[in-house]
């Protein structure tokens, strides 16, 4: 069962994506790739934290900045991965990511851990709710990130979006 869970920033898709995973992975290994660059103190503060709280959830992290299709999870597992605008970013910018084929390497990567576990719920963020006035490689970003977020959408047994911690399905409904 794959979740797509869309949501603005600071609106509760982190917590509600863990607590639907968590109710769905029962006994289930749980993995959270997590695709955050630690550029600066702040990051790496705010991962370190992000991580604790992960561990008293019993998650095993996975740090993948790039490459999704080559992080190694567990068969039959839940796997929750967060989030896919840090995911298209470092694919597109980053000098290991795949650049011009960022939408297929994360396509890809998504379409093999679905394959591998019972349980993924995929965090991404709400492109153009601040409007599509942008130009250049901002405007390429949120192109791409738009374009991966409709055909994980078709891939996806639920779709939602989530608005001061309250989801709203369009796809499926509330994983139990």
């Amino acid at each position: 069962m794959t979740t797509l869970v869309i949501g603005d920033a600071a609106s509760g898709k982190s917590a509600y994506a863990e607590r639907i995973l968590c109710k769905q992975s029962g006994d289930l290994p749980r993995f959270y790739i997590a695709t955050m660059q630690p550029f600066g103190e702040e990051a790496e503060r705010r991962i370190a934290r992000h991580r604790d709280m992960r561990r008293e959830k019993n998650f095993n992290t996975i740090e993948c900045y790039v490459n999704l299709s080559g992080a190694d999870v567990t068969q039959n597992s839940a796997l929750l991965l967060e989030d896919i605008g840090n995911l298209c970013a470092n694919e597109l910018f980053s000098p290991s990511g795949s650049g011009e084929n960022a939408a297929e390497a994360i396509l890809h990567g998504i379409e093999r851990l679905q394959a591998r576990c019972q349980t993924l719920v995929i965090v991404s963020n709400e492109v153009f709710c601040g409007g599509t006035d942008y130009t250049g490689e901002t405007m390429r970003y949120l192109s791409i990130l738009s374009y991966v977020n409709r055909k994980i959408a078709t891939l996806a047994d639920n779709v939602c979006e989530v608005c001061c911690g309250i989801a709203s399905f369009y796809k499926g409904r509330e994983p139990r």
